[in-house]
C-alpha cells in the first residue's frame, strides 16, 4: 500500500511539472504593470481583465444591449466583436457567436474544477470571458460569454 501511495505521489508531481513546462508563454503588444493598469481601469475592470474575475450575471452594462456598433477591449481598445454577432443567450452576460478575426486568443482554463476555454484579448492579454459550444447552431455554434466590464461599446457612425 505504501509503495502504491509513493508511486501515486510521484506520478502526480511529475504530471504537475509537465503541465508547467508545456504552458505557453504569450507576449502581448500592450504590456503594463499592475500599477499602470490600476490607474487606467476601474476596480471592477482591473479585477476582471487582469485577475480573471467574473461579474455577476445580469449585472453588466451590455448583457441586454443590442445597438449597432463594435465592442472593444476596455483595456487597450482593440475591436473584439461586431454587434451583428451578438445574440440573446439568456445567460446574463453579453454573448457573441464569433470574434473579429485575430482579435482574441484562447487558453485552456482548468480553474474551479472545470475544463473551459478562456478568451483573452490578443493585444493586451485581458481576460474577456469563456467560449462554449452551445451557441446558435444556424451560425457558428459558439457562445463567447463575455464580461461587460471587459468591453466598451462604440456605436456605429451614421
Amino acid at each position: 500500500m505504501k509503495s502504491f501511495l509513493l508511486l501515486l505521489t510521484l506520478f502526480s508531481l511529475s504530471a504537475c511539472q509537465g503541465q508547467k513546462k508545456d504552458a505557453k508563454k504569450t507576449t502581448f503588444e500592450v504590456v503594463k504593470t499592475d500599477s499602470e493598469w490600476k490607474s487606467e481601469l476601474t476596480p471592477e475592470q482591473f479585477e476582471i481583465l487582469r485577475n480573471k474575475g467574473t461579474e455577476r450575471a445580469f449585472s453588466g452594462e451590455y448583457w441586454d444591449h443590442f445597438q449597432k456598433g463594435t465592442y472593444v477591449c476596455a483595456a487597450c481598445k482593440t475591436p473584439l466583436f461586431k454587434s451583428q454577432t451578438k445574440f440573446n443567450s439568456d445567460c446574463g452576460w453579453p454573448s457573441f457567436d464569433q470574434a473579429i478575426k485575430g482579435a482574441v486568443i484562447y487558453q485552456n482554463d482548468f480553474s474551479f474544477g472545470m475544463s473551459r476555454v478562456e478568451v483573452l484579448c490578443s493585444k493586451c492579454g485581458g481576460h474577456l470571458g469563456h467560449v462554449f459550444n452551445d451557441g446558435p447552431k444556424e451560425t457558428t455554434g459558439k457562445r463567447f460569454c463575455t464580461n461587460s466590464a471587459s468591453i466598451l461599446f462604440l456605436p456605429e457612425k451614421k
